[in-house]
């Protein structure tokens, strides 16, 4: 059995968090591909390594000195270093990395950098193999990543091997230094995991799992013990900070489970992501609540339009040609509406409408702003008769006022529109109305 097991910045912080992913690695011989991220923060009041490094490149861009800054990154890992008691010299490193700074080193390949020196510690202190991300993950010119190059490059480099690699860059043609965007160690150890067909991919952070609603907005709620990759789609989608989205991709592509879990709760089995989940009878039709704020709806009605060819294509290409994205189309026979982020629509809203206008010639056309989205996601929906009937109901005895209502084929969401001052009411209503049955 093999696991590739990432773990982020706050996993990274400190010598004592070194000691912990170490703990953690030698618990289970199958984590023999470790992924890290730089340094994260120790404190609220701390600074990522990431950080700092950006910080340094924009002092250069500028041309003033971040000798100080670079002297703070520089004590942070010997820091580590020395109460890990590790042997690894990191000297050399450091005094190449501020002369390539003297001749204009690349921001991204600065960038990079804080994952480099955090995998060669943490290569020393697991004794592990450092295995040098630039060496195996390949990029094409055009910044995508080149997937059959890369896994076949990295089960070359792995094999036989209990290897460390660095998160968040990888190499292009010409060997230039290429990062992914920020939170891209989730990818590196998500295609790591791809390239070589490992049975488990283990997102390591500082939660146990994904929650089924926005703590801010409902207090202590339950973690999600098992979800579909297509729900996770959903509730990422719809608002919930879950992953960085490119790091589903090629673990699904794979069929490969991802369990997330909390290097400062080893011992909770955290959220474990799959394709497809054999579920037990009973329990809540709803896997995950989520939102957000800062819509507006254009409701367009017109007699006869169900029955005009076209009329949808047009008014979408009127919005696409002013780059707004419409997110979603509820409609019925003679209305249809268009829900997009209102920030976007904000410039243009007026130009829009009278080009619709113009081209549509409707017999109404209203704008609805300050409108939140809430959705209520589950693979067990479609299998559990009346959960919409109760959705509304429990919503209206709350006092919710319902402005729109939306669902997908596939029965696996139900979407509702509701102003701004309902939003965070409708997600702790639907929370405790559902978790009862949890």
């Amino acid at each position: 059995m093999l696991k590739v097991a990432k773990f982020g910045g706050s996993s990274l912080a400190d010598a004592h968090q070194f000691e912990k992913v170490r703990k953690i690695v030698r618990s289970d011989p199958a984590r023999r591909v470790v992924v890290v991220s730089a340094p994260g923060k120790r404190s609220s009041d701390d600074h990522k390594i990431t950080d700092l490094l950006y910080l340094c490149a924009a002092h250069i861009e500028y041309g003033v000195s971040c000798e100080s800054i670079f002297q703070m990154i520089r004590d942070r890992y010997e820091e580590i270093k020395k109460d890990c008691g590790l042997k690894t010299d990191l000297s050399r490193d450091f005094d190449q990395i501020w002369v390539h700074m003297q001749h204009g080193m690349a921001r991204e390949e600065l960038a990079s950098r804080g994952e480099y020196l955090s995998a060669r510690l943490m290569a020393d202190y697991l004794g592990y193999d450092f295995l040098d991300a630039a060496l195996w993950l390949k990029f094409r010119f055009d910044g995508t990543v080149d997937k059959e190059a890369s896994y076949a490059a990295l089960r070359r480099a792995a094999e036989g091997r209990n290897v460390v690699i660095p998160g968040f860059y990888g190499a292009m043609p010409d060997g230039r230094i290429r990062t992914l965007t920020r939170g891209g160690s989730d990818i590196t150890g998500a295609l790591a995991a791809a390239a070589l067909d490992a049975d488990l991919y283990e997102n390591w952070t500082d939660v146990s799992g994904i929650l089924m609603a926005d703590p801010k907005i409902v207090e202590n709620p339950a973690p999600i013990r098992h979800i579909t990759y297509n729900e996770l789609r959903e509730l990422s989608y719809i608002g919930a900070k879950v992953l960085h989205e490119g790091t589903v991709f090629p673990v699904r592509e794979k069929n490969i489970p991802l369990n997330i879990r909390n290097t400062n709760e080893p011992e909770h089995p955290g959220t474990l992501i799959m394709e497809n989940i054999q579920d037990e009878a009973g329990g809540s039709p709803i896997t995950g609540i989520a939102g957000k704020k800062g819509y507006c709806v254009i409701t367009v009605g017109k007699t006869g339009m169900s029955s005009e060819t076209g009329v949808l294509r047009r008014i979408l290409e009127i919005i696409e040609s002013h780059g707004v994205n419409v997110e979603y189309i509820p409609s019925g026979i003679d209305i249809l509406s268009l829900v997009m982020a209102e920030e976007k629509a904000q410039g243009c809203l007026y130009a829009m409408l009278g080009e619709i206008q113009k081209e549509i010639a409707p017999d109404s056309i209203k704008v609805t702003e300050h409108m939140a989205i809430v959705a209520a996601v589950g693979r067990r929906m479609v299998s559990s008769p009346g959960v919409s009937g109760r959705i509304f109901a429990t919503l209206g005895e709350n006092g919710v006022n319902i402005r729109m209502i939306t669902q997908g084929p596939e029965e696996i969401n139900i979407i509702v529109g509701v102003e701004e001052k309902d939003f965070a009411q409708a997600i702790r209503v639907l929370y405790n109305t559902f978790m009862k049955e949890k």
